[in-house]
């Protein structure tokens, strides 16, 4: 059987009356494919749609196959037991019951042909890392991540056919998410993967770019995909320039039109009022020439109308996925100035720290969870204790405050600046005009962390320490680029906890440096 799922004249909008999808339809085969798009494109919408948890106003699904569906937001009770979680309760409990002497129809029904269930648990679980959890654990001793995990262990237990991911590799450390990714390269259905995880996605056969309602295939990993739509994007600006070219030139032709039609016009009634051509000549030159301009104003006017068409055409074509572009010199810090030193410093957790930052450094602070990452910025947020300007950027954005614009937040941070060049600074933040008085509370994901770091980079005094925890969680591609983006006209030193192997690469991490349960390494780079 092909497994595979496919959405047709799908249409969707929420309760105000946005609409997100309008006639939808699309086949994602029997294959890995992965799902790219701005934040707030709909893509965890259109998963959410597939699984049913949302019913569309209009339009069919259709899976083939048995359907698993692990979300973003996945919640397990902490109550619950682990065996629970994997839904294999009532199965574990029958065969003990039969095992017991009661053999009875209603105990072999539940069993039915898993008799090894539990191995079949304890080997997925081992799998996904996961081999030292019992299955009468409690589900409130894991962690974030293990429970991620636990989730999809759920799922493949039931053996789906067609498996849809949601943003999977958000809260795991290093090693958990190489256990999901071997996961990703054995499962054999179909695989429909959220995700703004370079390694994951470089591993689907297909990326599927949602934007402005509509999902667009690409053949490929995500670097393929990349490759793809750079060429397009090339071909699409240069047919954008020519369209805007055409559109001047039949501007300019339309009014040299109407400028020759009114000498045309001046002249012929000069040389009736000089009494050189009688009234009833006069009369038809006059009716012949309005016929003929119209006519020739007209077809300036249609080959007008055409360039703007082609020029619409070629503007929706082009992608308005815009850069960061922002000189922060003041943040610079000299080379071999001491940014920070903690010597012993001793964590909540436990861990020992010793740690010097000199210069611009900068360095990837990574782990497993529950190391104390998150833990040991928060100290030296709180302890106030590096020696130049700093600024911190945690896991959730609420730095700023929801009931102001975004420029009014950024005057709190920088008081001393002029209203007009705080707009400027925004603007280069892609927060241009009305868009700078924005409330935050009505930004989107990836608009509310691009307002969170310019506050905190334009900020007075300018920060020569910038910390950042996890900075890419829940990104898209473009907000992940817009971030690399600003951290590259960023000269002062930074400190990145973050398990976005990627990403950090791209950033120029200068020192690499691990957080055990006790301590704290230098480590060479991953």
């Amino acid at each position: 059987m092909s497994f595979s799922l496919s959405c047709t004249d799908l249409s969707f909008a929420w309760p105000d009356g946005e609409v997100l999808f309008d006639g939808l339809t699309f086949v994602a085969g029997p294959v890995r494919s992965g799902l790219v798009g701005r934040n707030g494109a709909g893509k965890s919408t259109l998963l959410r749609l597939i699984a049913g948890r949302l019913t569309p106003q209009r339009g069919a699904i259709r899976v083939a196959g048995e359907l698993g569906y692990l979300p973003q937001d996945l919640t397990l009770d902490t109550s619950l037991r682990v065996d629970q979680a994997l839904g294999i309760e009532a199965v574990r409990r029958a065969i003990t019951a039969i095992e017991s002497g009661d053999a009875s129809e209603h105990n072999f029904g539940i069993v039915g042909d898993d008799w090894d269930v539990d191995e079949r648990a304890e080997a997925l679980l081992g799998k996904l890392g996961l081999g030292a959890i019992a299955l009468d654990r409690s589900v409130g001793e894991l962690s974030g991540g293990e429970t991620i995990l636990l989730g999809l262990a759920a799922e493949l237990l039931r053996r789906p056919d067609v498996l849809l991911l949601d943003e999977p590799t958000n809260n795991l450390d290093l090693r958990a998410r190489r256990h999901l990714y071997d996961a990703v390269d054995q499962f054999r259905g179909a695989l429909l993967i959220v995700s703004h995880d370079r390694d994951l996605l470089d591993r689907v056969d297909q990326i599927g770019d949602l934007r402005k309602g509509d999902v667009t295939w690409y053949g490929g990993n995500l670097s393929a995909y990349e490759e793809a739509v750079a060429v397009e994007q090339e071909a699409a600006e240069r047919m954008l320039r020519a369209a805007e070219a055409d559109v001047r030139k039949q501007k300019k032709d339309l009014v040299e039109a109407r400028m020759k039609m009114d000498q045309r016009r001046a002249r012929g009634q000069r040389a009736f009022e000089q009494g050189g051509i009688p009234k009833i000549v006069a009369g038809g030159l006059k009716r012949s020439a309005q016929v003929s301009a119209g006519k020739h104003l007209g077809m300036q006017s249609e080959r007008l109308d055409s360039a703007q068409e082609a020029l619409a055409d070629a503007e929706e074509k082009v992608h308005d996925d815009d850069t960061i572009r922002v000189d922060l010199p003041k943040t610079a810090v000299p080379t071999g100035r001491v940014v920070l030193r903690l010597e012993d410093h001793v964590l909540r957790t436990g861990a020992r720290v010793d740690l010097e930052i000199r210069g611009p450094e900068r360095i990837a602070l990574t782990g497993p969870n529950g190391a104390g990452k998150t833990t040991l910025l928060q100290s030296i947020v709180a302890g106030e204790l590096p020696a130049v300007p700093f600024r911190y950027l945690p896991q959730r954005l609420d730095l700023l405050r929801d009931e102001l614009s975004v420029v009014d937040n950024l005057a709190l941070l920088a008081p001393g600046t002029e209203n007009q060049e705080r707009r400027s600074r925004l603007a280069r933040f892609l927060f241009r005009g009305r868009a700078a008085d924005q409330l935050v509370s009505t930004l989107s994901g990836g608009e509310r962390f691009r307002a969170t770091l310019a506050a905190l980079l334009l900020a007075e005094p300018p920060p020569q320490l910038l910390m950042l925890d996890e900075p890419t969680n829940n990104l898209d591609l473009s907000s992940v680029a817009q971030l690399k983006d600003a951290l590259a006209s960023y000269s002062g030193a930074l400190v990145i906890a973050s398990h976005d192997l990627p990403f950090l690469r791209e950033i120029g991490i200068t020192r690499w440096v691990e957080l055990t349960p006790g301590s704290l390494g230098t480590i060479d780079p991953l």
